[in-house]
């Protein structure tokens, strides 16, 4: 069977979110193929308007399981948050759910190296989001940064994220003029995370595969402007 595969032709706002809300309901699987939670994707349902930022659409139908796929840029507090706050009005959610072991995750470091970035390009800024997301996919074609499957061993989880701390600190410091960041307040934030994520994770790519050849209706959805 093939993929469906849900494209904007635009820069967002095209209505994707209503499109993919749609779509959803007939879909065994629906995955976010990349972006991150700069993406808003607002859907209504009974008169309940609900904006999904890294969840995929078909969160909210009962019966479609959803995948957050290797292309995503993952900011683990933001997911836990939307997650949270979906379960709480009623929502089945981690029972659902499958985030790939290899997406990147945006950590606490991205948001200030986007508006220090910024500040460097002056009147060629890009007008960020401030979110991290630029920064991450910068960092994943660089092969720094970390992964969600990072998760599955918290002490090498730490050792990585101190090193990669320190790379960050040299160049807020040496490069923009700025102050360091706190290694340990961010890394206790970050571990906090993971008991949480850790039931989630998954090959998700065995398992799309796997679906498709097995004959499920897949909804491949991407982010704003894409």
């Amino acid at each position: 069977m093939p993929v469906n595969v849900l494209i904007g032709c635009q820069w967002g706002d095209e209505g994707k979110g209503k499109i993919a809300d749609v779509m959803a309901s007939g879909m065994d699987i629906v995955a976010r193929y990349q972006g991150g939670n700069n993406a808003g994707h607002t859907v209504v349902i009974h008169g309940d308007k609900f904006v999904l930022h890294t969840l995929p659409s078909g969160i909210l139908h009962g019966g479609v399981s959803c995948v957050i796929g290797n292309g995503v840029v993952l900011d683990p507090g933001a997911v836990i948050e939307e997650i949270t706050q979906l379960e709480e009005q009623g929502f089945s959610v981690r029972s659902k759910l499958l985030i790939s072991e290899q997406c990147h995750l945006i950590l606490p470091q991205y948001p200030v190296l986007d508006r220090n970035r910024e500040l460097a390009l002056g009147k060629r800024r890009i007008g960020t989001t401030g979110k991290g997301i630029g920064a991450a996919y910068s960092e994943k074609m660089n092969r720094r940064g970390m992964r969600a499957c990072d998760y599955n061993n918290p002490d090498k989880f730490a050792k990585k994220f101190r090193a990669y701390s320190k790379h960050v600190n040299e160049l807020l410091q040496n490069v923009y003029d700025d102050e360091p960041l706190n290694t340990e307040e961010l890394l206790e934030e970050l571990l906090s995370y993971g008991d949480i994520i850790r039931p989630m994770l998954a090959d998700t790519v065995t398992y799309l595969n796997d679906a498709v050849d097995s004959g499920k209706e897949v909804l491949a959805e991407g982010a704003q402007g894409v």
